[in-house]
């Protein structure tokens, strides 16, 4: 598979890339944000996968949450994919919570999203094969965060793919999709109306019938206008302390669902990752 390149733009002394490649999972063409840091130049580097939220691309993350200097300090590689298949054979909805930019990192098995959204499959296999082929990502020291859908699919992923991905982080995720508006309108159109199947791409479901190998670093704003109706954090934490997870989960007094959020705690979660792909 072959990667095109969009732009490339010197920075901290790495280069932050945008690509463009054909996707046999999705069957659209994709992008994704490659940050590759200076000490690649001697060899492969831990990398870390930074899912983005709802309305996202990989725009937002690589612009806004600051990530590049402590990524060419720390040597990770970051990987920002797009949130979702788009174009116009693509379906979509005019609501902002389903289709285009909403993929929720599930495979579709409902008509008329399944031709398309095949995120987890793109996510998990396609592009972590993809990246480990064609950069200089070392195997086996991959981590992933997101932030809010982008922390859902990354507290899901690591759990349903955990010889994939050796770290895990999330701010503000969406930890109950199926007990929230948002997740319960995505699954039933992706996934049909057996919520067995939505337990499977729901967090506090997976702590319980999965769980996590290692601990877990989780921020959430407590102003956060989406805290009590979407994202429920208390739940996973909750559902964590019955299975016995380990997980740090810190309420940030007076931070909000803003990229302001996630730029203000990017450091930590740099180096916690860091510290767990390195060691």
């Amino acid at each position: 598979m072959s990667l095109s390149l969009v732009s490339s733009n010197r920075c901290f002394s790495g280069t932050q890339y945008i690509y463009r490649h054909a996707s046999a999972a999705t069957q659209t063409d994709m992008t994704f944000a490659a940050y590759i840091p200076p000490q690649a130049e001697k060899g492969p580097c831990p990398a870390l996968f930074f899912l983005s939220g709802l309305t996202c691309s990989e725009e937002n993350a690589t612009v806004k949450a600051g990530y590049q200097r402590l990524a060419a300090e720390l040597g990770l590689v970051v990987i920002a994919p797009d949130t979702s298949p788009r174009g116009d054979t693509v379906a979509n909805d005019e609501r902002y919570f389903l289709g285009q930019a909403a993929s929720f990192y599930v495979n579709a098995t409902q008509d008329p999203w399944a031709a398309h959204f095949q995120m987890e499959r793109y996510i998990a296999e396609e592009l972590y094969d993809l990246v480990l082929g064609a950069l200089p990502v070392q195997a086996g020291k991959i981590g992933i965060t997101g932030h809010s859908m982008g922390g859902h699919g990354a507290l899901t992923l690591a759990m349903r793919h955990p010889e994939r991905f050796a770290s895990l982080s999330a701010f503000a995720p969406v930890v109950a999709p199926s007990q929230v508006e948002w997740g319960q309108v995505a699954f039933a159109a992706y996934l049909g109306e057996n919520t067995d199947a939505w337990a499977e791409h729901d967090a506090c479901a997976l702590v319980l019938s999965r769980g996590w190998k290692g601990d877990m670093l989780i921020d959430q704003g407590d102003a956060d206008a989406f805290l009590e109706t979407n994202l429920r954090t208390p739940l996973f934490e909750a559902a964590c302390q019955q299975a016995g997870q380990s997980a740090q989960i810190r309420y940030q007094p007076g931070y909000d669902h803003s990229y302001y959020f996630v730029a203000s705690f990017i450091e930590d979660h740099m180096r916690f990752h860091a510290e767990r792909l390195t060691a």
